[in-house]
């Protein structure tokens, strides 16, 4: 399909996720979230949606972007940086976007990051010039050192990236960053973050004007009703009027503190934290006059 044709219309959707990976199994258990469930082929690559008219394909992560791109899907999660990428390399020959990330989705958090032989003094970016860089990330590499009139050698590798200083084939790498273990583990310490990466969900740049319309903008919305309160706990707790300032002030991460009036002349309230509640957190709001306390789960919102 050419970049200026349309998708043909249908009335079911596809999301095409990872096959394996890292990011996989936390895709999955999000769609399934949403209220999606899905009856796997024999191939266990196409999974027909039984709950919603909503189909699953399982992937490689590079293969997504190409799928919306061309229409055979309608949505994708897959982690910025390979949306990244692929997009930079897509007009770096003059094709137009074709698709964009439509929502952060709160897991597979990493970074691109320079890395540089350890015993290297690290003084700014001006020493990159006439290095080569070994990476996974041509287009976006080649876009920052573009935009910061540096000119490198960028040496394009589909994987094992940390070893290319030890091999010889590079001076330094582009690459992405979780932990820091494995450059500790190839002499190699990061430098600059080039990129702040997620899983992403990411969608056509023309939403279609057949019943994928509808269905599309249901998704979205249960999507931010999970992803919104995934980090969330419901407080309850009871306590007398003249504690709420106190307790408020206690609770700096919360919305505000919805009351109920209370038959033994106290209030019941409650309140939606979005910080993390430590056992020492609630013995705080114990001593400042907090009676009852309860923290519950939220799987879901629809505001």
């Amino acid at each position: 399909m050419s970049a200026t044709q349309t998708a043909p219309a249908r009335d079911r959707l596809r999301i095409a996720i990872q096959k394996n990976g890292r990011l996989a199994e936390p895709a999955r258990s999000l769609l399934t979230a949403c209220g999606l469930s899905w009856r796997q082929s024999r191939d266990k690559l196409f999974c027909y949606g039984e709950s919603l008219p909503v189909d699953l394909l399982l992937v490689r992560d590079d293969d997504i972007p190409g799928l919306i791109a061309d229409g055979v899907c309608d949505f994708g999660i897959v982690g910025r940086n390979e949306l990244d990428e692929q997009g930079a390399a897509r007009r770096r020959i003059g094709l137009p976007d074709a698709y964009q990330a439509l929502r952060g989705l709160n897991f597979g958090q990493c970074r691109l990051m320079l890395a540089v032989p350890e015993e290297w003094e690290w003084t700014g970016v001006e020493q990159l010039a006439g290095k080569r860089i070994a990476t996974s990330y041509p287009a976006i590499l080649a876009d920052w050192l573009a935009e910061r009139g540096v000119d490198a050698q960028v040496v394009e590798l589909s994987g094992s990236v940390e070893i290319a200083p030890r091999l010889g084939t590079a001076d330094l790498i582009c690459d992405l960053v979780s932990s820091g273990a494995t450059l500790a583990a190839n002499q190699l310490k990061p430098v600059e973050t080039l990129l702040e990466s997620e899983a992403v969900l990411a969608g056509p740049v023309r939403t279609p004007d057949d019943a994928r319309a509808g269905l599309m903008a249901m998704l979205l919305r249960r999507l931010d009703g999970v992803v919104k309160v995934q980090d969330s706990k419901l407080l309850m707790f009871r306590a007398a009027l003249d504690r709420v300032s106190e307790l408020t002030r206690l609770l700096p991460d919360a919305d505000p503190l919805v009351q109920l009036p209370d038959d033994g002349g106290h209030l019941r309230l409650q309140t939606m934290c979005h910080g993390a509640l430590t056992w020492q957190r609630l013995e705080d709001l114990e001593r400042a006059g907090a009676q009852g306390l309860m923290v519950l789960s939220v799987e879901r919102s629809l505001a």
